[in-house]
């Protein structure tokens, strides 16, 4: 049996009004009343019940303007939620208030292919030392993202390709089993794009895509101000889009994925078999520095001039690119945000990108379009995981969790 969904919205308005809280921060009843379209009324006896709920209470008067000062509201001062972050080699966890605003944070290794028994218990081990620190027994919720194809509504990871042992298992009712609170799960470019949409360079267009340039390679969809999951929740896995018949296996099984050519572990792999060959002296001595070779590496050897590893960095710009740019003509998006640890090969990086992106698309469609990096960087996927449960809790319709 899961944890009990008692301390969330009980009705839609009072669902209404957190949403406008998190989003727009302490708002008077009388502010309140005339966006919601009641009466203060009706807004002071939600706020009443909301206080029993240890949601939102009253914080005092506000400023006048004239006449009667109204009532100021907020959400609950000690409202916490959790984070979680998974990746390939990293986990990230951060706390945050019920703004949605980073209070601390902790990052560990990992190793996903570990499996998901170790990795979780890694992931809530660095969890309770965030919660032990501030002070926090039990957070509202907790939200998850991971590095692979998602069921959103069952909690559950789907063949995930970089992650072998993880089919079926279900993620999210062992976080809330183990935290004592709700949970929920999602891809891990979801995450991301959530909270960029919240927080980031992305909180004021309701019509973008967010690339993650990391191990993997996905696309976060965002319509209208709501993420875009497809029927089967598989949306935006651009990673497998083939570019060609007779490339590189990729670790889905086929052959030729955009994945295989410019993800994290491409450029890894390229990077090693040009020093390993004597093209390039500067990742050459690299190698003989550390023994394995990384994507971060390739940035490295840019930065020291090195010709070989500008041509890595601008061929897999290219492949991306090439990618986006069909994205572009389809999709129209109003914005294209590009995050990931890839992305910390710097701004050559998105300059290849964008002239890709701007040549192979119709000019209606990038007259306007802005190509940025993200903002939040490693803080998107805590920021949007901890929105996505924020949205159950304070939700009467959410998910539910039982």
């Amino acid at each position: 049996m899961l944890p009990s969904l008692s301390g969330r919205a009980e009705n839609v308005m009072q669902a209404r009004l957190l949403g406008l809280l998190r989003d727009e921060g302490p708002l008077s009843r009388s502010h309140l009343a005339e966006l919601m379209g009641v009466s203060r009324t009706t807004v002071a006896a939600e706020v009443n019940r909301l206080d029993q709920l240890g949601l939102a209470h009253e914080s005092g008067l506000a400023k006048s303007r004239g006449g009667r000062r109204s009532t100021m509201v907020d959400l609950a001062e000690d409202a916490r939620f959790v984070g979680i972050a998974i990746g390939a080699t990293r986990i990230g966890v951060g706390l945050t208030d019920g703004r949605l605003n980073v209070l601390s944070t902790h990052e560990v290794e990992c190793d996903i292919r570990t499996g998901p028994e170790q990795v979780l218990a890694a992931a809530l081990e660095a969890t309770r030392q965030v919660l032990d620190k501030a002070g926090v027994e039990s957070p509202l919720g907790c939200g998850v993202g991971v590095p692979g194809p998602v069921d959103f509504d069952r909690g559950v990871s789907v063949s995930p390709p970089l992650m072998p042992g993880w089919d079926g298992y279900p993620v999210r009712d062992a976080v809330s089993l183990g935290l004592g609170c709700p949970a929920v799960l999602d891809n891990d470019v979801n995450v991301m794009a959530i909270g960029e949409l919240h927080s980031g360079v992305a909180k004021n267009n309701r019509d973008f895509l967010f690339v993650k340039l990391g191990t993997g390679i996905g696309c976060g969809i965002v319509v209208s101000g709501e993420l875009y999951r497809g029927v089967a929740g598989c949306a935006g896995d651009i990673g497998h889009i083939r570019i060609d018949d007779s490339g590189p296996t990729c670790v889905c099984g086929n052959a030729g994925c955009l994945e295989a050519y410019a993800g994290g572990a491409a450029l890894a792999r390229e990077a090693n078999a040009a020093a390993r060959s004597g093209r390039s002296n500067v990742l050459a001595t690299l190698l003989a520095e550390k023994g394995e070779l990384t994507a971060e590496d390739v940035g490295i050897a840019v930065t020291r001039g090195d010709a070989a590893a500008a041509g890595l960095l601008r061929d897999s710009a290219q492949h991306v690119g090439n990618v986006l740019a069909s994205l572009v003509s389809f999709f129209n998006p109003g914005l294209i945000v590009i995050g990931g640890r890839v992305t910390g090969l710097g701004h050559g990086l998105l300059a290849e990108m964008r002239g890709v992106i701007y040549r192979r698309s119709l000019p209606l469609a990038t007259g306007t379009l802005p190509i940025v990096l993200s903002e939040l960087g490693d803080m998107a996927g805590v920021v949007g995981a901890a929105r996505l449960v924020s949205d159950v809790v304070y939700a009467p319709y959410g998910r539910s969790l039982d």
